[in-house]
């Protein structure tokens, strides 16, 4: 009999919790939706920073190697 009241008031309990925490998890996240993400952010100076550093970009040259040096 103790088995069947404490089955009563357990299951019920338990769902309750499952419920609250699906509830919550939900809410966090969409909290975290409206967050900007870090990084993605940048200010106009680090932005003019990476333009001046991408107009200074040369494209990097490699040597071919000489055809006698495939023959050895």
């Amino acid at each position: 009999m103790s088995y069947k009241i404490f089955m009563l008031i357990a299951l019920p309990a338990i769902a309750i919790g499952w419920i609250a925490y699906a509830i919550w998890i939900r809410k966090v996240e969409a909290e975290e939706k409206k967050q900007p993400k870090p990084g993605s952010v940048k200010t106009k100076s680090e932005l003019s920073d990476w333009a001046k550093q991408m107009a200074q970009f040369k494209k990097p040259t490699y040597k071919r190697p000489d055809e006698d040096d495939e023959d050895k």
